[in-house]
């Protein structure tokens, strides 16, 4: 009887091994995150490139350069000096607009997307478009070149902008009403 206590006492020690951590069988270094960050970067010089072929090629219009990553140009700018209202976060803007490839490919042309109403920064639209929005006075006509990073991006709309593709977008900003009018 002794010796099963003595047996049982020394199996009952070796069962109580601390865990130790299970090691992956490998083990991955950042080599992916490079290979993207090169690819993202080959993708942007050569939309870059597209983009001011564009501007280059248009030498009737001035082109300007935003501060997030985009052109514009204005095909009817407000002549209305008491007009400086551009919208802000909460207004609703009423606009009409049409997307094209660089090539002037129509993508969907004025109307085929229905005239739209927006809450500024409220609601989903690709982040050049917000962007741009933001920078325009009511009644204004401009027109955008956007690099894909900063239309649809890598899954496009899955309908008819494909992966990656940089747009022009002409846009017709044709109300703002302001977020204390909405409110009220």
């Amino acid at each position: 009887m002794n010796r099963y206590l003595i047996i049982l006492a020394i199996l009952t020690l070796g069962a109580c091994k601390s865990p130790e951590a299970r090691y992956p069988v490998t083990q991955k270094s950042g080599s992916h995150i490079s290979e993207s960050i090169a690819k993202n970067q080959e993708l942007l010089e050569k939309e870059m490139a597209l983009i001011e072929n564009v501007i280059n090629q248009d030498s009737t219009r001035e082109y300007q350069s935003s501060q997030d990553g985009f052109w514009y140009t204005y095909n009817k700018k407000s002549e209305d000096t008491s007009n400086t209202a551009t919208p802000e976060f909460g207004d609703l803007v009423e606009f009409d607009y049409s997307i094209s490839t660089l090539d002037d490919d129509v993508i969907y042309a004025e109307g085929e997307k229905a005239t739209r109403t927006y809450a500024v920064d409220q609601e989903k639209l690709f982040s050049g478009l917000r962007q741009g929005l933001k920078l325009m006075k009511e009644g204004e006509t401009v027109t955008f070149l956007f690099p894909s990073y900063k239309a649809y991006g890598y899954y496009g709309d899955k309908n008819k902008i494909g992966t990656n593709w940089p747009i022009k977008t002409e846009v017709t900003l044709n109300n703002i009403t302001e977020k204390e009018e909405i409110q009220n």
